[in-house]
């Protein structure tokens, strides 16, 4: 989540409240999507900048915190409301994507910040794995 904050301040410019912020955004949509059309997968997010990404995730399957912003919500006496659920979910006006191959390249080829971060963590993800490969070839 906080790297899709991150890009859109970069990319865009803006500051984001906590119920704006694309990353709050982006994980309510997926959450709202895989819960209203039944799908078996937990929801998580991660990568927190503020206890208030954090409030506005409140239901959602799974959340990583820091302990700074665990602290924070420990001292905190305003109230929670759960922001996130299965039947809140199936309210919701999210209408089902038919896709096949050609619909999902061409709907993340026009999301910028998608493709843009997709592509990084491949190749971070790769660089990490040559570096395990190494330092695994170096002790054998």
């Amino acid at each position: 989540m906080g790297c899709i904050l991150d890009w859109y301040k970069k990319s865009i410019g803006k500051d984001y409240a906590p119920a704006e912020d694309p990353g709050v955004v982006s994980v309510k949509e997926i959450y709202a999507y895989y819960k209203k059309f039944g799908h078996d997968t937990e929801v998580m997010g991660a990568s927190f900048r503020n206890k208030g990404e954090i409030l506005e995730l409140a239901g959602c399957d799974a959340l990583t915190i820091s302990p700074q912003l665990l602290g924070e919500l420990k001292n905190s006496t305003e109230p929670l409301e759960r922001k996130l659920s299965p039947e809140i979910a199936r309210q919701s006006k999210i209408e089902r994507l038919p896709l096949d191959e050609k619909k999902f390249r061409w709907l993340l080829n026009e999301n910028a910040m998608a493709t843009e971060k997709l592509s990084e963590g491949i190749r971070v993800f790769n660089a990490d794995a040559n570096k395990l490969e190494r330092y695994i070839a170096e002790r054998l």
